[in-house]
């Protein structure tokens, strides 16, 4: 859960680990500047396993903080603010599951606002009409999704493990909208049911039924264009994805780019350094992504099917050029 602000700063937010000599979920914040390579403890506690001190929905209060948690998603707005979803952590009373409050962060004033979403874990997901946005919508409890913030500040959420509208837990493949401005949530795309397959279509072609089946730990990347990218990703306890795809925020559909349909697929490398048609990364979760200047997609590492089809960690670079 980390970003960079417009000033160039690295903020990185909770996680699992050790703190305090224990075990278990963090609530800190900290700030790297990249300048001095200093960190600043600016928020939480050091101890593991907080609860989260909400306060009153849409209020910023010195005391309020979110629970330790892992697996959230985090995004940083162009006027600096953090803002963090859902994650598997405690919520208000100290129950340890999913959760779908979304929360904003002002690094001038150091206080925390409970925006959207519950309390409490195990929320489902209220969705009303999809493309209508509501006061009333919110995305159901989960972890692992995977998320971008386009050029107009509105946040954008896809998938993870979780809760779907009927409080059934899975895989999830819906994609949602938040507006900072209206703070409303809209429903755009996928289902509001968990672990539906994916709608592939014709690979390079872009239709209103195309959509990327459920999924968690997958990668996301937001090109010069507006366009929201999505690569792999995990579904069940074993079966793991490579299929790379795009979003238009304007005709609002999916198109499968590159990869597989099918899971559990290998690498193929070709020669290093050398791009190909035929060169995909092998299907995985939990890879960490950046876009470069010239607007290249990048990839490394993650956990999933390498060259030879056997089953481990990966340390592997790739670029892909759109």
């Amino acid at each position: 859960m980390s970003g960079i602000d417009p000033s160039g700063n690295l903020w990185f937010f909770g996680g699992m680990g050790y703190a305090g000599g224990y075990f278990g979920y963090h609530n800190d914040l900290w700030k790297c500047n990249p300048a001095t390579l200093e960190w600043t403890w600016i928020s939480g506690t050091y101890m593991a396993n907080q609860v989260g001190i909400y306060g009153t929905k849409g209020a910023a209060g010195p005391s309020n903080i979110p629970g330790g948690r892992e697996g959230a998603v985090f995004w940083i707005d162009s006027l600096g603010k953090l803002w963090l979803f859902g994650g598997n952590g405690l919520d208000g009373a100290g129950n340890l599951a999913y959760l779908n409050d979304l929360w904003k962060f002002d690094p001038t004033t150091l206080e925390w606002t409970w925006i959207s979403g519950s309390n409490t874990v195990r929320q489902a997901g209220v969705y009303g009409t999809r493309g209508i946005p509501d006061p009333s919508n919110v995305p159901g409890a989960r972890s692992a999704a995977v998320s971008w913030l386009d050029s107009s500040g509105k946040l954008w959420l896809f998938g993870g493990d979780g809760f779907d509208s009927a409080n059934y837990g899975g895989q999830l493949n819906d994609l949602w909208m938040f507006d900072p401005t209206t703070l409303d949530w809209t429903w755009v795309s996928g289902s509001d049911t968990v672990n539906q397959t994916g709608i592939y279509g014709t690979k390079g072609t872009a239709a209103p039924a195309n959509v990327p089946g459920a999924r968690f730990g997958a990668l996301s990347w937001l090109d010069p264009s507006g366009k929201l990218w999505l690569f792999g990703g995990g579904y069940g306890n074993s079966s793991f994805f490579n299929d790379l795809w795009k979003f238009d925020t304007t005709t609002l559909e999916w198109t499968w780019v590159s990869g597989s349909s099918a899971v559990d697929q290998a690498g193929i490398y070709g020669t290093k350094g050398t791009a190909a048609p035929s060169n995909v990364p092998g299907a995985r979760v939990r890879a960490v992504s950046w876009v470069d200047s010239q607007g290249k997609l990048w990839l490394f590492g993650g956990w999933g099917y390498v060259s030879a089809g056997e089953f481990g960690y990966f340390n592997d670079l790739w670029q892909y050029t759109r």
